[in-house]
């Protein structure tokens, strides 16, 4: 489809508008006629609802002045001094916009505001002036992704595929299957075990002076340690060195397909938030084991849209079904 190689998003301008017009009352479908311009269906669609008059329907000249007016009007955000508050205050609470918009509705907020609005007025002028994006979890200027390295890692003796484990810890039917991961910093070799409950994404971290895989699996088990037997069951872990000795856990430990790491989708996740307070160039050991514990106690409190907004620790209480002391 023609549509498909538009890369960039630009304002429907007034000439646009007249062949819409005269393409629509020739009885085109919408479909055709964003083919025709080069614009996406949806485009077209969103053009014909919001731009159309309530009893003479759609006309160029009007549409044009109704998207102009919108324009100057700016974004809800901005006229809303309550709505911009709250949406402040959760990117400084770490929250990204998707969080901040599905908090608003469970809260059951007077004000409510999709994610993608939030991401607009991020990236528009007011967001830009503020540098507001260096409050989302990755900082970038623009959005977009960006490709990742691979590395090749020692075989791991003893090795359980992840195809092994247990389907309930796929589905994520049952509490008490966690994941895994080491968190590195340039040029250090201390570094951040994180280990993450799959059904309730529930972190425990803990600080590594060193990544060998004595220290690495002492701490894990000692992590895992802490937590009730009744939710310890299976963990699942990368292929690196550092989990060679994996055998000494309390639990079974399964490990992902070589350079596949979106099969522990959870704690890949979780270590992207965390790099927003713990950017890899920073100096591990110049943070306090409080400074550890405040950015994880953060992140079991931050609301998850995987978790219907709950936060982390809101949804492990409700499937242990007892009260949990941090």
């Amino acid at each position: 489809a023609g549509y498909a190689m538009e890369q960039y998003y630009s304002h429907i301008e007034l000439n646009e508008r007249c062949e819409i017009y005269r393409l629509h009352a020739d009885g085109i479908s919408r479909r055709r006629i964003a083919a025709t311009l080069g614009r996406s269906p949806s485009t077209i669609s969103r053009e014909l609802r919001r731009n159309a008059l309530p009893k003479s329907g759609y006309k160029p000249a009007s549409a044009d002045r109704i998207a102009m007016a919108r324009k100057r009007r700016g974004s809800k955000i901005e006229r809303l001094s309550e709505l911009k508050t709250y949406v402040l205050d959760g990117l400084a609470m770490e929250r990204t916009p998707e969080q901040i918009s599905g908090r608003l509705r469970l809260e059951q907020s007077e004000h409510t505001v999709s994610t993608e609005t939030i991401y607009a007025w991020i990236y528009g002028p007011d967001g830009r002036r503020q540098k507001l994006h260096r409050l989302l979890p990755k900082s970038k200027s623009r959005r977009g992704r960006r490709a990742r390295r691979t590395r090749r890692e020692p075989p791991i003796p003893n090795r359980l595929s992840i195809h092994m484990r247990p389907t309930k810890a796929h589905l994520r039917s049952e509490t008490g299957h966690w994941e895994g991961d080491l968190m590195h910093f340039a040029g250090q070799r201390a570094a951040l075990l994180t280990c993450v409950e799959r059904t309730s994404r529930f972190l425990l971290t803990t600080r590594l002076q060193d990544k060998k895989s004595k220290t690495t699996i002492d701490a894990l088990a000692d992590l895992l340690g802490t937590i009730p037997r009744s939710i310890r069951k299976t963990i699942t872990l990368d292929n690196g060195g550092e989990f060679y000795q994996h055998q000494r856990l309390p639990v079974r430990a399964f490990f992902c397909d070589p350079h596949a790491p979106w099969q522990r989708g959870s704690i890949e996740n979780t270590n992207g938030v965390l790099r927003r307070s713990l950017p890899r160039k920073i100096n591990i050991n110049s943070y306090s084991d409080q400074d550890i514990n405040d950015i994880m106690w953060t992140y079991n409190t931050t609301p998850r849209k995987c978790l219907g907004f709950l936060t982390p620790l809101e949804a492990l209480v409700k499937s242990m079904g007892v009260a949990l002391e941090i």
